[in-house]
């Protein structure tokens, strides 16, 4: 008829995964201690999304609006800004980061307040670069829509 299902308690399939996996958890832990950073902030008109990397590229800490449960319209917002740079900063206190370079990208209405909001956690801001990209009057635009 086939085989009889065991029902298991939870700890018992947790414990039996671990086995599997070689004895082996994942916990998110800080391998290097990193004195200096480069924050892009991407506003955009839907929502503001901030990573923060070390000088060689590897993400460190990121979040966005989104993530932190801002929905709608609301996630571009300067508040949700504000709080997507509190949020990366909380996750950052392990690190041991001090300095941040800061490249801003987007028109969104989070530009500024999330530069503010990052500095107030006690980052030391070393520059501020806009890196919105602007188009060289790339390809053809399109005709003009008559109704």
């Amino acid at each position: 008829m086939g085989k009889k299902r065991v029902i298991k308690k939870a700890s018992e399939a947790a414990d039996e995964v671990k086995a599997k996996a070689g004895g082996k958890t994942r916990e998110s832990s800080v391998s290097q201690k990193v004195s200096r950073g480069v924050a892009n902030i991407q506003a955009t008109y839907n929502n503001t999304i901030l990573t923060v990397a070390d000088e060689k590229g590897n993400v460190l800490a990121w979040s966005s609006a989104g993530s932190l449960g801002f929905s709608g319209a609301k996630k571009a917002t300067p508040y949700a800004a504000a709080r997507v740079a509190e949020a990366v900063a909380e996750k950052l206190r392990k690190t041991g980061l001090r300095e941040i370079l800061v490249r801003v990208s987007g028109v969104g209405s989070g530009r500024d307040s999330a530069v503010r909001a990052l500095s107030n956690q006690g980052f030391d801001i070393v520059g501020i670069k806009d890196v919105t990209p602007l188009p060289h009057n790339g390809p053809r635009a399109k005709k003009v829509r008559r109704v």
